[in-house]
């Protein structure tokens, strides 16, 4: 080992072809947020303060419902490559495969949880 030149030790050990779809679907689902957050606080905020049977009546529209929903999803997606990021940068070993796992599980529970929420409330 102690006559490998130093690109021979780095073979291998590049970017795996997968930090640029990961970065770009970070950008992606950031600038979606920047629309859909906005979105859905104007579209809600008329909605606020109101009661279960006006709220249900608001989501039962195609439009707000549909804003929720996207909102919801593409946040936990955000979420999720975002965590994975941070657990890839500071947790090591099996703890890492472990969090990961969890950690992908929660944000996929979360969203399914939400649309089924939505859904419920639209239909």
């Amino acid at each position: 080992m102690g006559f490998l030149t130093d690109r021979k030790r780095a073979v291998g050990l590049g970017s795996a072809k997968s930090g640029t779809d990961h970065f770009w679907r970070v950008k992606v689902q950031s600038f979606a947020l920047l629309i859909l957050i906005p979105l859905f606080l104007f579209s809600f905020g008329s909605a606020l303060g109101g009661s279960y049977d006006e709220i249900t009546i608001y989501f039962s529209q195609p439009f707000p419902a549909l804003v929720a929903a996207l909102t919801i999803v593409v946040g936990m997606l955000h979420f999720k490559d975002g965590a994975q990021v941070l657990i890839e940068d500071y947790v090591h070993g099996l703890a890492q495969k472990v969090l990961m796992l969890l950690m992908i599980c929660f944000s996929y529970a979360l969203a399914a949880t939400g649309v089924f929420a939505i859904a419920r409330l639209a239909l």
